[in-house]
């Protein structure tokens, strides 16, 4: 998919998840162009299965759209969250950063950038350490970051200490996610759908014997299989 019909989906998702619906017009103004140019890029992004479009009428995302569209913005979200908070870089040039970057983003570098900001969460001395202590620090070890490892593994411990899984939520709870245990692509999908590093969730209810497990993160509301909601690890806010 082109890098301007991927925009497309990602204007059109926020849309419905602010106001419920999505219009043309809507579009074109969010997006500072013309009603025709909008027309076209949804026939080509109908073409695809992608969006449900009939002219004069809403446009809404098809499953396979709303998927696609979730997997941008999570880009999107996490290349501005590193601009901002880790490069001190403002808002507004994080964001445009962002714009330009998340098309490109392959999966193995989104899942490096998310075990950064994993480590941010758990090392001590994170502006000294930054590139420099090694991840899976051994008791014994001296590290470069002027940290000793038996410090990277009590913090680490800590962290698992007031850390549980999603799994043993209840409906009605809510809390910040710190961790992603899942490895490969169980670790992909959970990212793609947006679950990252603090980000916030709602537990809305579980199915028969707890699953699947269904939650609200960043305005969207998922289903969650057993193995998921497991290796998903967060904490309960202050």
């Amino acid at each position: 998919m082109s890098e301007p019909l991927e925009d497309y989906l990602e204007t059109i998702y926020l849309l419905v998840q602010e106001h419920g619906f999505a219009r043309v017009k809507d579009i074109a103004k969010a997006r500072d162009v013309k009603a025709a140019t909008v027309s076209i890029a949804l026939r080509k992004l109908a073409e695809a299965e992608l969006v449900n479009y009939v002219r004069r009428e809403y446009i809404g995302l098809t499953e396979k759209g709303e998927e696609a569209a979730r997997r941008v913005l999570t880009r999107h979200r996490l290349l501005t969250r590193f601009f901002e908070e880790v490069l001190g870089m403002s808002a507004h040039a994080a964001s445009e950063q962002a714009c330009a970057m998340e098309h490109v983003l392959t999966d193995e570098a989104m899942d490096r950038m998310v075990r950064f900001f994993e480590f941010l969460g758990t090392c001590p001395s994170v502006v000294k350490a930054f590139g420099q202590c090694p991840a899976g620090a051994r008791p014994g070890d001296e590290h470069p970051c002027g940290t000793s490892s038996p410090d990277c593994a009590r913090c680490s411990l800590n962290l698992q200490e007031s850390s549980m899984s999603i799994a043993s939520m209840k409906p009605g709870q809510s809390a910040i996610v710190t961790q992603i245990t899942a490895t490969g692509a169980l670790r992909q999908r959970l990212l793609d759908m947006g679950i990252l590093p603090e980000t916030p969730i709602d537990v809305e209810r579980s199915g028969p014997g707890g699953h699947p497990l269904w939650i609200r993160c960043q305005g969207a509301r998922l289903a969650l299989r057993r193995a998921e909601a497991s290796s998903i690890l967060v904490r309960r806010p202050a």
